[in-house]
């Protein structure tokens, strides 16, 4: 069970003001996670423009684990991010600063693809499962229990009764093909607080950041990412409900 910090996603600059989306920016509160108890750190690297980039994986992977040495590093591969199959691949191909694991959504059409491709490149793999029929389909992948993690995120479910059916059927496929991979479970805007809690009675792993959210517990908007870490370490640890 760990807490992992996804400090920034595809959410535009006008999300938080603490948004970080440079190299710097990415830096400061990548390191600011990990001291407030984060154990891993999941990161969508932006170019120049500001916008997501997997060429910026390199420089940007580099420059957070001189900042925080030992914590695993893990970027998303989704297909939103060059909008095109073959320069996704290209863009993987390319990474001579590898992360420890990357996201494949199940949902995309080339994702067993993408996973033989980071397979050919050493890199871990985190399967992204949002539907029953994400995880229909990575059940019968050939080799489906050669993965770094389970992913089981909820980001366009936002009736928190509909979003927990969802979760209870991806876990009943899983269950019934007896897989046994680590599962991470997390929500997103109004399902963040519910699962996180779920994560810790179930013993899952889970992530929180600003991709995910920006109200602490209490309705609050968070100063940065370190105060919604802290949040979810502290429901982890049993200190707060």
């Amino acid at each position: 069970m760990i807490v992992q910090a996804c400090i920034n996603g595809a959410r535009p600059r006008d999300f938080h003001p603490l948004i970080p989306l440079t190299i710097d920016a990415m830096v400061r509160d990548a390191a600011a996670s990990v001291a407030a108890g984060a154990a891993e750190l999941h990161i969508h690297p932006r170019g120049a423009d500001g916008k997501e980039s997997l060429a910026a994986v390199d420089d940007t992977l580099g420059a957070i684990r001189r900042a925080c040495p030992g914590a695993l590093i893990g970027v998303s591969t989704g297909a939103w991010i060059e909008c095109d199959r073959e320069k996704t691949r290209e863009g993987i191909r390319c990474w001579r600063v590898l992360p420890d694991y990357a996201s494949v959504n199940l949902s995309e059409d080339d994702a067993p693809g993408v996973i033989q491709l980071l397979r050919q490149k050493g890199v871990g793999i985190e399967v992204g499962l949002a539907s029953v029929a994400d995880a229909e389909r990575y059940t019968s992948l050939e080799d489906h229990e050669r993965v770094f993690r389970l992913l089981i995120e909820l980001d366009d479910e936002q009736d928190l009764q509909r979003a927990c059916d969802i979760r209870d059927g991806i876990i009943e496929v899983l269950e019934r093909s007896r897989v046994n991979r680590p599962i991470l479970l997390h929500g997103f805007d109004g399902t963040v607080w519910p699962f996180v809690r779920s994560a810790r009675e179930r013993r899952y792993s889970t992530r929180i950041g600003l991709e995910d959210g920006k109200h602490l517990p209490d309705g609050t908007i968070a100063s940065d990412n370190a105060a919604l870490v802290a949040a979810a370490v502290a429901i982890f640890r049993g200190q707060s409900n």
